[in-house]
């Protein structure tokens, strides 16, 4: 009697999203969503009692694991005091949280202008390049996602935009990516010259250093598909900023906030950008976040300009008050320490997948932003489904992902990728669980290899 109410509600909650909401990035008929009830830890369940392992810490973002009761308990403090000031008001938390931002960040990025979500933390990043430098041209590159507004999706290369950017934002240029694994030069990292940097520094030229407001580089590459930069591609990218008074942004929305091991990925590659957009991590996805956080040098040139930036939610006190509390939990629970760790230890254990599994042809990781990249044949490298698939041509990968989903497990499966990004407080045991279920999805894929 029980789970057949249960299963009666698991419907009619299904039925009610579908029939009055809106579904992002699909068609809005023939999906099967997941109705979770509640979430804990690495884990979501479902009105069935179903678990399921969330290995993409939902959009990489829940990093601190669901259900972390000091967050909530912080939210709730705060709605107490008071909910809602307009941006011209301050908070002791929006201070606070500024503070808190500075003494992580790389050096000489103390100020932030809080924002609601990513693609608010890039627009306004765009905006402060432009109104800085009084250029208007942004260079970025063609595998990277910036958000889902018209200015970061036009800065980004994802074909998601291509639907709907008749009418891009103006003044984008893109650039190949340093995609070692499927080198658009044809080259090996060993022997190459670097030709990814040197193609940037054409595109410079031909359109103008003078014109150029920006650089925009995720600090590390996240749903594009992990792709790894040469150990100094970034460096050489800050060396070309430099000589051509260009801004670097690091695009952390993802990578940032102990995703990768360390606070910002940029820490990785000796780097200090000019300003970094953030968002996701800094939160954990428990309450919408942004932040734009800027250079001293580009704070000061503000001191007697006006910031033409402002949003209605900007430094909103209780997502604020989320963003504090969640910074405290990452240091109190050494969760930059585990992902590092735990990086390591997947990557381990991947190289031993490879051994069994043929399609298997390149795993990038860093921390815990990683993904597999499943080919047909190691030697020709024809992915199992290739760049911005049509649906005929997703049928293997749409397998595996409905075995992954079947074995319980909730991931970000994408074109020929298998994404592993766990919340940064996952354990060795749940580690083994997670890739136990990909190495028998994988399974399918490995019939198809040729």
């Amino acid at each position: 009697m029980s789970n057949t109410l249960n299963i009666s509600e698991t419907q009619e909650i299904i039925r009610d999203n579908m029939d009055y909401t809106l579904f992002s990035w699909s068609k809005q008929k023939g999906i099967a969503p997941i109705a979770v009830k509640y979430a804990k830890g690495v884990y979501l369940y479902d009105y069935d009692g179903k678990r399921y392992l969330d290995f993409s810490s939902g959009l990489m973002n829940v990093n601190v694991g669901h259900g972390n009761q000091r967050i909530t308990q912080a939210v709730m403090e705060q709605m107490q005091q008071v909910s809602y000031v307009t941006p011209s008001c301050v908070t002791k938390v929006r201070g606070e949280l500024g503070k808190k931002l500075a003494s992580v960040t790389p050096p000489g990025l103390t100020k932030t202008l809080f924002t609601v979500c990513g693609a608010t933390a890039i627009d306004n990043a765009i905006k402060l390049a432009r109104l800085y430098t009084g250029r208007h041209k942004i260079i970025a590159r063609y595998r990277a996602f910036h958000g889902a507004s018209y200015g970061a999706m036009t800065a980004g290369g994802d074909p998601r935009k291509l639907a709907a950017d008749a009418q891009q934002a103006p003044n984008f240029v893109h650039v190949e990516d340093p995609y070692c694994y499927r080198c658009p030069w044809g080259k090996e990292i060993t022997s190459c010259s670097r030709e990814c940097v040197s193609h940037l520094e054409r595109v410079i030229e031909f359109e103008g250093p003078g014109n150029i407001a920006a650089i925009l580089m995720e600090g590390e590459s996240g749903s594009s598909g992990c792709i790894k930069y040469p150990p100094d591609y970034l460096q050489k990218v800050r060396a070309l900023c430099d000589k051509h008074n260009i801004l670097l942004i690091a695009d952390e929305v993802m990578s940032g906030f102990g995703r990768t091991g360390k606070w910002f990925a940029v820490d990785y590659h000796g780097v200090v950008p000019d300003i970094i957009a953030t968002a996701k991590g800094i939160t954990a996805g428990y309450l919408p976040l942004g932040a734009l956080i800027v250079s001293d040098t580009i704070a000061e040139y503000f001191n007697d300009r006006v910031l033409w930036l402002g949003l209605t939610y900007s430094a909103h006190p209780v997502s604020c008050a989320a963003g504090l509390e969640t910074l405290k939990i990452y240091e109190d629970e050494n969760l930059l320490e585990n992902a590092a760790n735990m990086g390591h230890y997947i990557d381990e254990q991947v190289e031993l997948l490879k051994q069994k599994h043929p399609s298997i042809g390149d795993f990038r990781n860093t921390g815990l932003l990683g993904c597999i990249e499943l080919v047909k044949n190691r030697t020709t490298k024809e992915p199992m489904a290739p760049f911005n698939a049509k649906p005929d041509e997703m049928v293997v990968m749409n397998k595996v992902a409905a075995k992954l989903k079947e074995q319980g497990m909730y991931t970000f499966v994408r074109w020929n990728y298998i994404f592993i990004a766990p919340p940064l407080c996952i354990t060795k045991e749940e580690v083994d669980e997670g890739l136990a279920m990909i190495s028998e999805a994988i399974k399918i894929a490995d019939e198809f290899v040729n």
